[in-house]
């Protein structure tokens, strides 16, 4: 097998390679005498057709089945033979196929690129430092309190907070329209269930009042019919109750599995969870970090194929999240395309940096993982039996762990600044610290 390879650029090949006619020819002729002894043919015994009759009626399809399969092997054997590492599926174009000479054809794909790892010493690295206060459990008990808060009725007039059971009937110029009509509908009123000017309204109401109200429905409303249109609601109030949030004492604490019902042991079980919580927060936040840094700080050519295929599995993650089954058109690429990129980036430097630097997975913290993975659950030694004899899910913990150790690496090659910080921050950025 002869093989020729040229760089047509960065990162694409194109490949020419020569078979011996031999090698299809041969596979053509065992698989014909193999047809012969069970074809059926009128006119002919079973088994006693003749190899020429065979070859006339069914050469051309075994020919081609045959090249094909002789052209894939012998692309992933050249590919083998000049040292070649594919990234995504080639284009084979067959480019001399005659009797009794050499088949050549051309395979046209693309190479990973080569990665030089990045000095990484000026990597700056933010790391939070935060603290679990009795603030900040309290504030989970009171969490707890609102899960498990009962309902009383009231004969006063409905207040934010409050929950109402009501009957309504939605119209449109009078007439009533699909989809606005509800019987024993509760809503705790501030809640966001409904539209706010429907919420609102029901301040000041009282059990068994009937009322008229009127709401705009927003321009973006989902429901076209209704987009911008005012609506009149004919309400039947049925109930107004009042929230009752459970005192934190023996009771309470045997609801989160306290036997002895003891309100310090159930402190003490929330701050352990708090402080799993926190370290992971903690965790995912400084790797936040070390992998923007490995993906600005590495420039290179991408492979097509891979960015193409994270593409179709970021949409069709977004389709799942979203209705996809019901998607008449699929998601554009573009909506996806610098992510996938980013993501390609990513796990290519990541690879190498395993590879480069020799890491191997450290087993002391794939169990640690998964002990501390195992303990959220209900019963963590059978989640644990789970990881054991799954492969698959096995791997997957292993890679988490492998791109921690990763993160370490660079955490030690840069500078790192410890900045004080509050558990509220850390585990709620994107709300203003009560503190």
């Amino acid at each position: 097998m002869q093989v020729s390879v040229e760089a047509t650029g960065n990162l694409d090949r194109k490949m020419t390679v020569q078979v011996p006619s031999e090698r299809v020819d041969t596979e053509v002729d065992n698989r014909l005498k193999n047809l012969a002894k069970r074809v059926r043919l009128d006119g002919f015994r079973p088994g006693k057709v003749p190899l020429k009759v065979v070859r006339q009626r069914y050469g051309a399809g075994v020919y081609q089945e045959v090249l094909s399969e002789v052209l894939q092997e012998s692309y992933r054997e050249a590919v083998q033979q000049e040292g070649l590492e594919p990234a995504g599926s080639p284009s084979i174009e067959p480019k001399s196929v005659e009797n009794g000479q050499p088949i050549e054809f051309e395979a046209s794909f693309q190479v990973f690129p080569e990665i030089e790892v990045a000095d990484l010493s000026g990597v700056e690295i933010e790391r939070p430092v935060a603290e679990i206060g009795d603030e900040d459990i309290d504030r989970v008990i009171d969490t707890l309190r609102e899960q498990h808060k009962e309902w009383q009725a009231v004969e006063r007039a409905a207040a934010s907070g409050d929950r109402i059971t009501l009957d309504f009937v939605g119209k449109l110029d009078g007439e009533a329209f699909e989809g606005g009509q509800a019987e024993d509908f509760q809503v705790e009123i501030g809640s966001g269930r409904l539209l706010a000017e429907f919420e609102n309204q029901l301040e000041g109401v009282k059990t068994g009042e009937e009322k008229t109200i009127e709401v705009t429905f927003p321009e973006d409303y989902p429901a076209e019919v209704l987009k911008g249109r005012t609506a009149t609601f004919d309400i039947t109030v049925k109930a107004v109750e009042e929230a009752r949030l459970p005192a934190v004492d023996a009771a309470f604490a045997e609801k989160f599995g306290i036997e002895d019902g003891s309100v310090e042991k159930l402190r003490e079980d929330v701050r352990s969870n708090m402080e799993r919580e926190l370290n992971q927060a903690l965790k995912s936040k400084i790797k936040q970090q070390v992998m923007d840094a490995l993906v600005e700080r590495h420039g290179f050519d991408l492979p097509d194929a891979l960015v193409k295929s994270e593409i179709n599995r970021l949409r069709e993650d977004a389709e799942k999240r979203f209705g996809g089954a019901e998607q008449t058109q699929p998601l554009p690429d573009s909506l996806f395309e610098e992510e996938a990129k980013r993501r390609v980036r990513l796990g290519l430097v990541l690879r190498h940096l395993i590879d480069d630097k020799g890491f191997e997975v450290d087993r002391e913290r794939v169990e640690q993982e998964l002990d501390n993975m195992a303990a959220t659950y209900e019963d963590p030694e059978e989640v644990k039996q789970y990881y054991r004899t799954q492969p698959q899910a096995m791997q997957n913990l292993e890679s988490i762990v492998l791109e921690d150790q990763v993160v370490d690496w660079v955490v030690e090659q840069g500078n790192v600044t410890d900045k004080p910080t509050t558990f509220q921050d850390v585990m709620n950025p994107n709300k203003e610290s009560s503190e």
